[in-house]
């Protein structure tokens, strides 16, 4: 019923940018959680960022800390991930997660959300 939809993936050289995009349509993303995870095949999914009006400050994975800002566009109803200094390991599927049953301060442990995107592909490669 919800659909979430990401866009913004691609191809970039280790020390480059993208910026994802998610979408929702008949759904307002800033009252939820809303979060990105991330997937690389046959290995494990990461907790990546996220954001709620209801914390004091998103949340990050130790590993994008400094270089990843999670964000709200009231205004265009999208959450987006800017993602700089990329490096070979931020390879991966990044999807889209909306609201975290299991509690907010936990989501990128507990990865549990009630309505997920299709995923969009990054790639870092030299």
């Amino acid at each position: 019923e919800v659909q979430l939809v990401e866009s913004g993936g691609g191809l970039v050289q280790p020390g480059g940018s993208l910026r994802l995009s998610c979408t929702a349509s008949g759904y307002t993303l800033s009252n939820h959680c809303m979060g990105w995870f991330r997937q690389i095949p046959g290995g494990e999914r990461e907790g990546v960022a996220g954001i709620y009006v209801g914390a004091a400050r998103p949340i990050y994975a130790d590993s994008v800390k400094g270089r990843f800002t999670i964000s709200l566009d009231k205004t265009k109803n999208t959450v987006d991930l800017q993602m700089n200094s990329l490096k070979l390991e931020d390879t991966a599927m990044y999807f889209c997660a909306a609201e975290c049953p299991g509690g907010f301060g936990s989501w990128l442990r507990t990865m549990r959300a009630n309505y997920w995107g299709q995923g969009t592909q990054v790639t870092v490669s030299s």
